[in-house]
């Protein structure tokens, strides 16, 4: 189905997104507190469930289940922005660490790990239910992207939306392995939030492969980002595109 591309220059609006998700409560734009943010762990699955939650202060009734790269945890940089920024404009969101993650904190996931990081990712969904009544998002950077997009062509039902930044098309100067095998599968509406400079994928590829997704998608072109996205003077500029980029996309 083919989808819309935007280019990070046409969007405008919500500002103040940098927030400041190391601590406890984040404060917005007038100095007022904005987020509450506390450890989250539910043992009562299998995989479990460990990260941080996003309490906004007036909650819109939606969450997103938020998860990181292969050589991150959910405390990246990127993270820490995009969980603070939804929850400022009321949606909760937890950020977790994936199965590979919680069993060691540096490297990346073993041979063998995805399916249990995707089930990790089904149960943190889960969780979610429990607390908010209305939609569920799925998202993740490159490796947890990946993952929740195999997820979702596995399990069409297991989110409303899925929010993909720096999708890894395929490793880097090996253009030909793609990682498109299950997007035919893959209903679920999907935006993309791609890198002009990113080595996993070009926007020229990343555009062709959007054709082989039946579900309605959207590429967000990030001018100048690498596949983190964007670097630290960057961050709340690319934050504030990707959330509003978002906003719209679901409606």
């Amino acid at each position: 189905m083919r989808g819309f591309i935007i280019h990070d220059d046409h969007l405008h609006g919500i500002q103040n997104l940098d927030a400041v998700a190391a601590r406890r409560v984040s404060y917005n734009g007038a100095g007022m507190p904005g987020t509450a943010i506390e450890p989250f762990l539910d043992e009562t699955c299998e995989p479990r469930v460990r990260g941080f939650l996003h309490r906004p202060v007036s909650p819109d009734g939606d969450a997103l289940v938020l998860t990181h790269g292969a050589g991150a945890n959910c405390q990246s940089p990127l993270l820490l922005a995009v969980a603070g920024a939804f929850a400022e404009c009321g949606t909760t969101v937890l950020r977790c660490d994936l199965p590979f993650r919680q069993m060691r904190p540096h490297g990346p996931p073993g041979a063998g790990s995805a399916a249990r990081d995707r089930e990790g990712l089904r149960q943190a969904v889960t969780a979610m239910r429990k607390i908010v009544p209305s939609r569920i998002f799925l998202g993740g950077h490159s490796y947890g992207g990946r993952q929740a997009t195999m997820l979702a062509a596995e399990d069409s039902g297991v989110a409303a939306a899925l929010l993909l930044l720096s999708y890894p098309l395929h490793p880097p100067r090996r253009p030909t392995q793609l990682r498109t095998a299950h997007f035919p599968q893959l209903h679920v509406p999907s935006l993309f939030a791609q890198g002009t400079r990113d080595e996993f994928a070009s926007v020229e590829e990343i555009t062709s492969a959007l054709e082989l997704i039946p579900a309605r998608t959207r590429l967000l072109v990030i001018e100048g980002a690498g596949h983190s996205l964007a670097g630290r003077r960057e961050l709340p500029a690319v934050t504030a595109k990707v959330i509003s980029a978002f906003r719209e996309f679901i409606g």
